[in-house]
């Protein structure tokens, strides 16, 4: 099985094209600060919400630098959901490259 993976810098053109973004860290992460307008579904939530993973375009999934982004793909994959990218480097690529972040529990 093979995941596709995008780079922060890679992230931040498709979001301004209008993809999705799906964030599967814990509340408590996500409100500290989240790309904005990301969605939220923590990671333990997954399998009960594939649906939200189905599109027609891609949907990109973040974490904190990349590990439980990654197991979401791959749980999705093995779901049927092949539609879901990892983004390397994670929620910490995005602010180290100076990318704003969003506080609460709203995406934007």
């Amino acid at each position: 099985m093979s995941i596709s993976e995008v780079s922060v810098n890679q992230l931040a053109d498709f979001i301004s094209k209008g993809s999705r973004v799906i964030d599967v860290r814990e509340l408590n992460e996500y409100q500290a600060g989240h790309i904005p307008g990301a969605i939220h579904v923590p990671l333990a939530t997954v399998p009960e919400n594939t649906a939200v993973f189905k599109s027609e375009q891609n949907v990109f999934i973040v974490c904190r630098s990349g590990g439980r982004s990654m197991q979401a793909c791959e749980f999705l994959h093995e779901n049927e959901v092949t539609n879901v990218v990892n983004v390397e480097g994670g929620t910490m690529g995005w602010i180290a490259i100076g990318h704003d972040v969003i506080t609460g529990d709203e995406p934007s």
